[in-house]
């Protein structure tokens, strides 16, 4: 058999558009997709000079790759949502320098669903330590602390895990359709304080005059998605210096010619939903949606959770999509239908002292966060089956 090579590629062009689909799967979640990675490197928008370098690491026989690992050097912990300060003032207190690191993540979405993609008739235990032992030997005679894999595919965790990543637990928020065949199944959830109170709230949106139209497919155009981006960078402008504004404006424009598909628009509008006065974008795969930006430019009472909660979940009842993740942040999501569920990220650290101190210490804050998590969700105004919390 022919030996493997372990290449780094610069960019996801160093890798062709078939072969990374014959890896990653023709139904990959649209943010491990070739063509979403290309646009957000093809924009301007994870460069080097955004302090995102793409460094994609492949398992290569003779021409044919048969593993990768999405990857990118970091000069910042911007545009991750897993929150790693703790991390960096250890690293700090113990004279070390905490950047340049490794990251394992699709840039700036905090989706659930990172692994290492590997082909079908491979051994996964096997190839996952072969590029976890390339990573290791690039960042020790590099110099880098430290090596983290976000938003980590619960089926891939155990693989990663057994080749020596220690896991830390976060939260993410998830609403699942269940049994739910209308958005009255999904009121009837609630108790009767919290269904009258979503009722009102929609409602004032109603009688503010605005209607909320899905648009997807080939219902969008690069006009409709110029005027997406316009939103999220006013969105964005409104929080200052704090307002995480990670994507170029041909980001959107590339969505146009190649992810429509995938993209659903929520326009709120007085007329015609091409003249919106707000607008929210998700992104589905046909089983899951995910929430990403939003704007508007009138305040208008509830319009933020009629765009991005109600009518984004109205409209996955009605094409039978099974979840739906709202994006980061945000406790009044917990109130509107959204259970709190644990994810992992994973790491390595390339420093005997700061590796001791951290796995010391996960298990005792891993085991907070599910207390947290369990704590949250005892509270939630709706019927919801418990999430997996274990370890």
């Amino acid at each position: 058999m022919t030996p493997l090579s372990a290449r780094w590629h610069r960019s996801i062009r160093e890798i062709p558009e078939d072969h990374w689909t014959a890896l990653v799967g023709e139904q990959a979640i649209p943010f491990y997709r070739w063509s979403w990675l290309d646009a957000l490197e093809r924009s301007g928008s994870v460069v080097p000079d955004q302090g995102w370098q793409p460094f994609h690491l492949a398992l290569w026989r003779g021409d044919q790759p048969v593993a990768v690992a999405p990857l990118y050097l970091k000069g910042h912990s911007y545009g991750e949502f897993v929150f790693d300060q703790t991390f960096a003032r250890l690293a700090a207190d113990l004279g070390l320098r905490y950047y340049p690191k490794l990251l394992g993540m699709s840039p700036v979405s905090p989706v659930l669903g990172y692994r290492f993609h590997i082909r079908e008739d491979e051994d996964v235990a096997q190839l996952t330590a072969v590029l976890l032992r390339a990573i290791d030997a690039f960042c020790e005679q590099s110099g880098i602390l430290s090596c983290n894999f976000l938003y980590v595919d619960p089926e891939w965790r155990p693989f990663a895990e057994a080749a020596g990543c220690a896991p830390w637990l976060n939260q993410q928020s998830l609403w699942s359709r269940g049994d739910d065949q209308s958005f009255n199944d999904y009121l009837k959830g609630f108790n009767a304080n919290q269904r009258r109170n979503i009722k009102r709230e929609r409602k004032a949106v109603t009688q503010a005059g605005i209607t909320v139209t899905p648009l997807t497919g080939d219902q969008l155009d690069l006009e409709l998605l110029q005027t997406m981006h316009g939103f999220y960078e006013q969105h964005c402008a409104r929080w200052g210096p704090w307002g995480s504004k990670y994507l170029e404006k041909s980001f959107f424009d590339l969505l146009a010619d190649g992810q429509r598909d995938q993209v659903v628009l929520f326009s709120a509008h007085r007329g015609d939903p091409r003249e919106p006065v707000a607008m929210s974008m998700c992104v589905h795969d046909g089983q899951q949606l995910w929430g990403r930006y939003w704007g508007s430019e009138e305040e208008i009472d509830c319009l933020h959770f009629e765009v991005c909660y109600y009518a984004p979940i109205e409209w996955a009842i009605g094409q039978g999509i099974n979840s739906f993740d709202p994006g980061a942040g945000g406790s009044h999501k917990r109130r509107r239908g959204f259970v709190a569920r644990p994810h992992a990220s994973l790491h390595r650290w390339y420093q005997p002292q700061m590796d001791s101190l951290i796995r010391a210490w996960l298990p005792k804050v891993n085991g907070l966060m599910l207390e947290e998590i369990d704590a949250i969700n005892a509270e939630l105004p709706f019927k919801a089956d418990a999430p997996s919390l274990g370890l």
